[in-house]
């Protein structure tokens, strides 16, 4: 089970961009993912008429590394660290190591 999945909103703790908000748009691979708004940059593009494509110079999220991004905790207005826990019933849940609240309900 992922710690951090596609759709959670998230804070960068990190980096130029820290404390920007913003949703988790893919899992590029185990360790990295693209947060919406943050870790932009500019890059120029070629145009290729065959696909529709227009050159110029455009702005692109890149992939952050998971220890730069803490899951947003609405308890406490900021980012928290995630747990895996098993519950009575046998479903694992993810929960914040701050307050121990159950992410998914």
């Amino acid at each position: 089970m992922r710690k951090i999945r596609k759709g959670d909103d998230v804070i960068v703790l990190a980096g130029r961009d820290r404390g920007k908000r913003g949703t988790v748009l893919r899992i590029v691979d185990a360790e990295h993912v693209v947060v919406e708004g943050a870790n932009k940059v500019k890059k120029h593009q070629r145009p290729n008429p065959m696909k529709g494509v227009t050159g110029g110079i455009i702005d692109r999220e890149m992939p952050l590394h998971v220890s730069k991004i803490g899951l947003f905790n609405p308890g406490t207005k900021k980012g928290d660290r995630v747990g895996i826990r098993v519950l009575e019933d046998g479903r694992r849940v993810r929960y914040f190591k701050s307050n121990g609240e159950v992410v998914d309900a």
